[in-house]
């Protein structure tokens, strides 16, 4: 097995497609197909099911893919620990991010890339439960998500961002909008408009519906704080939100929802984290949020 092999193979099965995958490992498509069926013949067994639609992973695949992600994790640790023997930082930090946060990620990348310009730096957005799965299996070096009040995802080390009140948020013509607080059991009466599922604040509205023995209508979904804010505004339901995103905002009242939800928002990183690049960044992203020099309120 070749190394080149094993990344495209990882990429496949990421991506569920050659050509998205071709394109993350910048190489044309013919090229992937190549070594994959290199990588097959070596191991003599088939690793996709190539038919229409997304690419899946035969058993074999399944079985391969841990493994291989194990191997190019520990190329890249090796190559790492020479090149911080000799003084040079070097490699990759793959960056995760919710998509709402008040830290000034791309002033923290800059800073990192301008005193270490051998550094590469990948940022994807997705949903916290998504970013956390990430984490584990080392696609990802470190991550904003949100969490619980109360909870630490095994394997994860984290600094707080931020840990807040969620709230209810109505239009002021809503015939909630003279209220001063909203009992759980009154919200779920409503329609509601939330975040989607693997999302953090919606896993804690569900968490404490499901508690209390309440099944809310999600009438709408939206994948950032923002969109559920226009909706509220123009009278489509009652939206969950961080209490940041949900006060000071003309055209929208907000309400403390009884009993109490919180929430954090986090700077996380794996706890047996390896990659002297990503360990360096992550230390002083980590002093910098502390001092609250890259953090700025969320718009």
């Amino acid at each position: 097995m070749e190394r080149r092999q094993l990344e495209y193979f990882v990429a496949v099965a990421e991506e569920t497609s050659f050509t998205r995958a071709a394109r993350r490992e910048r190489v044309a498509q013919p090229a992937v197909s190549a070594q994959i069926q290199r990588l097959e013949r070596a191991v003599g067994q088939p690793l996709l099911h190539r038919s229409a639609g997304p690419v899946r992973l035969t058993s074999a695949g399944e079985a391969l893919l841990p493994h291989a992600r194990a191997a190019l994790a520990a190329l890249r640790d090796g190559q790492s620990a020479v090149d911080e023997v000799t003084g040079l930082l070097r490699g990759v930090v793959a960056i995760g991010t919710v998509t709402a946060h008040p830290v000034e990620i791309a002033r923290l990348m800059a800073d990192f890339i301008a005193d270490h310009p051998a550094i590469e730096m990948t940022l994807v957005a997705d949903a916290s439960d998504a970013l956390v799965d990430k984490l584990a299996d080392g696609r990802l070096d470190v991550a904003i998500v949100s969490i619980g009040v109360d909870e630490g995802p095994p394997g994860l080390d984290f600094e707080v961002i931020t840990d807040e009140s969620i709230e209810a948020a109505v239009a002021p013509r809503h015939a909630l909008g003279r209220r001063k607080v909203l009992r759980l059991d009154e919200l779920c009466d409503h329609p509601v408009i939330s975040l989607p599922v693997g999302t953090g604040l919606r896993s804690r509205f569900d968490t404490a519906c499901a508690a209390a023995g309440l099944r809310p209508h999600i009438a709408f979904e939206a994948s950032s704080p923002v969109e559920l804010v226009e909706m509220a505004r123009y009278g489509l339901g009652v939206a969950v939100l961080p209490q940041s995103m949900a006060r000071g905002r003309t055209n929208l009242h907000a309400m403390p929802v009884s009993p109490e939800l919180r929430g954090r928002l986090v700077w996380a990183w794996r706890r047996d984290r390896t990659n002297p690049a990503a360990r360096r960044f992550c230390e002083r992203a980590r002093r910098m949020i502390a001092s609250g020099v890259a953090v700025a309120p969320v718009s």
